[in-house]
């Protein structure tokens, strides 16, 4: 009975020590596992921030590369306007003062045609005038000269009549 009693014994001791055992045995995987487990979240919660951050970071990048090339382009755009502006002002500019010029040179020809053909009528009225004048003298110088001859050859008649 003694023998019993010390197996049953030492069979319940055994037990409890195995339930123990294996109780604490599964504890320690399930720790171990809870442990592994809160790890991989770590793990996975900090890939997948800096794979958020890296996004973020690219995605910044690009729209600062963006929104360089879309200042380049304005800029190039305003100057390129500038350029037409100020080539449409010379452009204007230089039209006119050539226009103005070409007037002023036209008109200045134009006067000086005028003057020349009225100098040129002038000097063909004033010799007109002249010839006239010549002729005219001509011709009193030759009436003159006709009295004259006339009034001799009377004299030479009528002192001939006379008796002279």
């Amino acid at each position: 009975m003694v023998v019993m009693t010390m197996t049953v014994v030492v069979a319940v001791v055994v037990a409890v020590v195995m339930v123990i055992v294996v109780a604490v045995v599964m504890v320690m995987v399930a720790v171990v596992m809870v442990m592994v487990a809160v790890v991989m979240v770590m793990v996975v919660a900090v890939v997948m921030v800096m794979v958020a951050v890296v996004m973020v970071v690219v995605v910044v990048a690009v729209v600062v590369v963006v929104v360089a090339v879309v200042m380049v382009v304005v800029v190039v755009a305003v100057v390129v306007v500038v350029v037409a502006v100020v080539m449409v002002v010379v452009v204007v500019t230089v039209v006119m003062v050539v226009a103005v010029v070409m007037v002023v040179v036209v008109v200045a020809v134009v006067m000086v045609v005028v003057v020349v053909a009225v100098v040129m009528v002038v000097v063909v009225v004033a010799v007109v005038m002249v010839v006239v004048v010549a002729v005219v003298m001509v011709v009193v110088v030759a009436v003159m000269v006709l009295f004259v001859v006339a009034a001799v050859d009377v004299d030479v008649v009528v002192g001939r009549c006379q008796g002279l």
